[in-house]
C-alpha cells in the first residue's frame, strides 16, 4: 500500500502543476481549455532544452516559458481582442497538439540526457522522510514533486493572505467593481493567464523529463482535460488541487497495481477509470450550492469598461 500511494503521487504530480495553473487563470475570470495544448509545448520544449544542454534548470526555464508563451497567444486574443474564450483555447490546444509533434519528431526514440535524470532522482529529505507511513509516501521524490508541494502552499498564501490575491480573486468574481476600485484588469488577467500557462508547461515537462525520459508523441494522453476538471473538483482551492490530483493518480495507476496482486481485469478498462471520474466530478460539479465552491462570478466572460 506504501509503494503504491508513494507512485500515486508521483502520478498526480504533472495533474498537480496543470491543475495550479487552470485554477489561477480562472480565478483572474478566464476560462482556458488549452490546457493539453500548454502541457504539450512545454513538455517538448523541456525536453528538447534538457536534451541539448544537458542542463535542468534550463529545461524547467524552457517548459514554463513554453507553456506561457502558448498562454499569452490566449491572453492576446481574449484579453486584448475579446475573442470567445472556449473557441481560443480548444484552437490553442490543436496548436500545442501540433507544434508539439512538428518539433518532437526528430527526438522520438531520443532519451533524456544522465546528467537531467540524476538531478530528478528521488532522494529522501530528512527527518520527514522517516515518519512511519506518511515519509515514505510523501519524502522520499524527486525536487519535481515537492516543487509542486510548495507551489500549492505559495498559491493558497497568495490566493487568501496577500493584497494582491484578492485583487485577482476580484477581478475573477465582479470585474467591474475591481475596475471601479482601481484595479488594472488587463495586468491581472495577463500575468496569471501567463503564469497558468507556464504551471501547465512544467506539469508537462515532468511528463517529459521524469516519468517517461524517452521522448514519443502525445506524451500527455489527455491529462489536460482531466487538469480542467480537477478545478471543480478542487472548487478553485489549491489544497483541494492536491488532493484531487492525487486521487486521479492513484486511478491511473490502478490498472498495474491490480494486475501485480493477481486479479485479472482488461487494461482498457482501467484506462477509463479517470475519465469516467472526470465526467462524474463536472455533473456533481454542476449541483455545488455553497458560495465557496461556486466558479467565480465572471468566469469566461468578456469585460467591456464602457458597458460598466
Amino acid at each position: 500500500m506504501i509503494d503504491f500511494l508513494a507512485a500515486a503521487i508521483v502520478a498526480a504530480t504533472p495533474l498537480l502543476f496543470a491543475t495550479l495553473g487552470e485554477l489561477i487563470t480562472e480565478k483572474s475570470g478566464s476560462l482556458n481549455l488549452g490546457v493539453e495544448g500548454m502541457m504539450l509545448m512545454g513538455a517538448v520544449i523541456g525536453f528538447a532544452t534538457a536534451y541539448g544542454t544537458g542542463n535542468p534548470g534550463a529545461a524547467l526555464i524552457g517548459a514554463f516559458a513554453a507553456g506561457g508563451a502558448a498562454a499569452l497567444i490566449f491572453a492576446i486574443v481574449t484579453v486584448s481582442l475579446q475573442a470567445n474564450q472556449v473557441v481560443t483555447g480548444l484552437t490553442l490546444t490543436i496548436f500545442g497538439s501540433g507544434f508539439s509533434s512538428f518539433v518532437g519528431d526528430r527526438m522520438i526514440g531520443q532519451s533524456v540526457p544522465s546528467t537531467v535524470l540524476s538531478f530528478f532522482s528521488p532522494f529522501r529529505i530528512p527527518i520527514l522522510g522517516d515518519i512511519p507511513f506518511i515519509g515514505p509516501i510523501l519524502f522520499r521524490h524527486d525536487v519535481f514533486v515537492y516543487l509542486g508541494y510548495a507551489m500549492v502552499i505559495v498559491l493558497s498564501i497568495y490566493l487568501y493572505r496577500t493584497r494582491t490575491g484578492l485583487n485577482m480573486r476580484a477581478v475573477g468574481e465582479n470585474t467591474a467593481a475591481a475596475d471601479a476600485s482601481g484595479v488594472n484588469i488587463t495586468l491581472y488577467k495577463y500575468v496569471h493567464i501567463i503564469a497558468g500557462g507556464g504551471l501547465c508547461g512544467l506539469g508537462g515537462a515532468y511528463l517529459g523529463l521524469v516519468t517517461v525520459p524517452i521522448w514519443q508523441a502525445d506524451v500527455v494522453t489527455g491529462r489536460g482535460w482531466i487538469a480542467v476538471a480537477l478545478v471543480i473538483f478542487a472548487s478553485w482551492n489549491p489544497f483541494k488541487a492536491f488532493w484531487g490530483a492525487f486521487l486521479f493518480g492513484a486511478l491511473s495507476i490502478l490498472g498495474l497495481r491490480l494486475q501485480s496482486m493477481g486479479i485479472q481485469i482488461s487494461q482498457y478498462m482501467v484506462d477509463m477509470f479517470p475519465y469516467v471520474a472526470t465526467i462524474v466530478i463536472v455533473i456533481i460539479g454542476t449541483h455545488k450550492n455553497r458560495k465557496e465552491d461556486l466558479p467565480p462570478g465572471n468566469l469566461s466572460e468578456p469585460y467591456f469598461r464602457e458597458n460598466r
